[in-house]
């Protein structure tokens, strides 16, 4: 069998948005699959090395499994662009940092026999510098039943650890496990610049963390403090705490 055989013979997944993300996703995704992208700024040279086709959206929602990579804060349009193209039985996954407002546009907007999946991969491109190995990522299975096999996937061949949620419950938790890093993490960036000489092991910690985050996209601040309807709550109550600090120790002084 040619190479080329082969390569027709893999599974096809289209991939819409290729940012930091979606290259993440590529390189791990290209050995399993042949790969479609979509993406409207200009060609990168990076879809090409991993053996990806750009093609344009229509072709892409025509694939057997989508997997939208844009912010939520695109996520309307781009369903609603995709929705008369998709087959029935296609698998559409996102990849949000929440998981209620995406998986409610994605019901509202996707035709009937489209099955749907949300996932969040607990990891971005700086964690994942090493491998993806015994990294987490949620799933919270929407329609269908390919969600199953999606998840399977992700375990069995990527080695991810799989957490099998709901968008509630996952929104729930990531208000403070999210919202707090990415807000703590705002400050001492804006507080910059911060020693570098003599610190301690923990103050070196709090800093790989921050630098974990410190070059995510806008859109997922955007996404993790304003479209999680948990977050507002998380925000206040550290604030709150935070002030009965200072007021400790203004009178404390």
């Amino acid at each position: 069998m040619s190479v080329s055989q082969a390569t027709q013979l893999r599974p096809v997944i289209g991939i819409i948005g290729f940012g930091a993300f979606g290259r993440l996703m590529a390189r791990y995704l290209a050995p399993h699959m042949a790969l479609r992208v979509y993406d409207p700024r200009p060609a990168e040279p990076e879809i090409q090395t991993y053996g990806a086709v750009r093609t344009d959206l229509a072709a892409v929602a025509r694939c057997p499994v989508v997997i939208l990579a844009v912010p939520v804060s695109s996520l309307a349009a781009v369903v609603s662009t995709i929705a008369p193209h998709l087959w029935p039985g296609t698998l559409v996954v996102d990849v949000g940092s929440v998981k209620m407002e995406p998986v409610a546009i994605m019901r509202a907007g996707l035709p009937q026999g489209v099955e749907i999946l949300g996932t969040h991969p607990l990891f971005g491109p700086q964690s994942a510098a090493d491998g993806i190995a015994g990294l987490r990522i949620a799933v919270c299975p929407v329609s269908g039943r390919r969600g199953r096999r999606a998840a399977a996937f992700l375990r069995k061949v990527l080695k991810l650890k799989v957490i099998v949620t709901t968008p509630e419950a996952h929104d729930r938790e990531t208000a403070a496990v999210q919202g707090l890093t990415h807000l703590i993490a705002r400050v001492l960036v804006a507080m910059e610049p911060l020693p570098t000489h003599m610190t301690t092991r923990s103050f070196s910690l709090l800093m790989q963390a921050v630098d974990m985050v410190r070059h995510d996209a806008p859109e997922v601040f955007e996404a993790i403090e304003r479209s999680n309807p948990f977050a507002a709550e998380v925000r206040q109550r550290f604030f709150s705490l935070a002030a009965h600090v200072e007021a400790d120790l203004a009178r404390d002084g």
